[in-house]
């Protein structure tokens, strides 16, 4: 089965931006990734998902990861949906992007431990190195270790779904104690007998 882009049948996903940064052959580049996410704590864990394969030429990005195996991971702030509109709105083969994000007033800051380029005022800020690349149907898997981390109380993420660019709403609180007691009676009441 396949689910192209723009299927609304996949249009109930949430997700972040990760605006990932790198260094290499195509010069320093940014693009937009709404696949970043974290996949472990212990160690620090993030997957960012870029279409195309991880063997043949395809986005710059990639391009460069591959070569210097090691990516920055900036989790767009929700006043930044004109930076990350710029990030994916073009190839880093044929645009500086990096270079029109700091006309349109976005900050960069020297990464710590990795070579790329890092995001002033984005929610988060990961450094990684490069663990696994992995071919995962029509996009790469890019498993990056955490080097280096900062994030930002202040600073809510962009959340984006379906082509659209939305701000966090009203925080649902968990069940009250008494809902909770109950779901762990009833728990305890299924729990299956070994």
């Amino acid at each position: 089965m396949e689910l192209g882009w723009g299927n609304q049948k996949a249009s109930k996903f949430i997700t972040n931006v990760g605006l990932v940064t790198s260094i290499g052959r195509n010069g320093q580049n940014i693009m937009s990734a709404e696949w970043s996410y974290y996949v472990s704590w212990a160690p620090a864990l993030i997957n960012v998902h870029i279409a195309g394969k991880s063997a043949g030429a395809g986005k710059a990005t990639l391009e460069n990861i591959s070569e210097t195996m090691e990516f920055g991971v900036n989790v767009a702030a929700e006043d930044q949906n004109v930076f990350a509109s710029i990030s994916g709105g073009s190839s880093g083969h044929d645009v500086d992007k990096i270079s029109v994000l700091r006309e349109m007033g976005a900050q960069f800051y020297k990464a710590r431990k990795i070579g790329a380029p890092m995001l002033s005022g984005a929610a988060l800020n990961a450094e990684c190195r490069v663990k696994q690349i992995v071919d995962m149907g029509d996009h790469a898997m890019v498993v990056g270790e955490v080097v280096e981390i900062e994030s930002h109380d202040a600073i809510r993420p962009l959340a984006y779904s379906f082509g659209k660019y939305y701000r966090l709403g009203e925080q649902i609180h968990k069940p009250e104690q008494a809902v909770l007691d109950k779901i762990s009676a009833l728990a305890e009441k299924h729990r299956k007998r070994k």
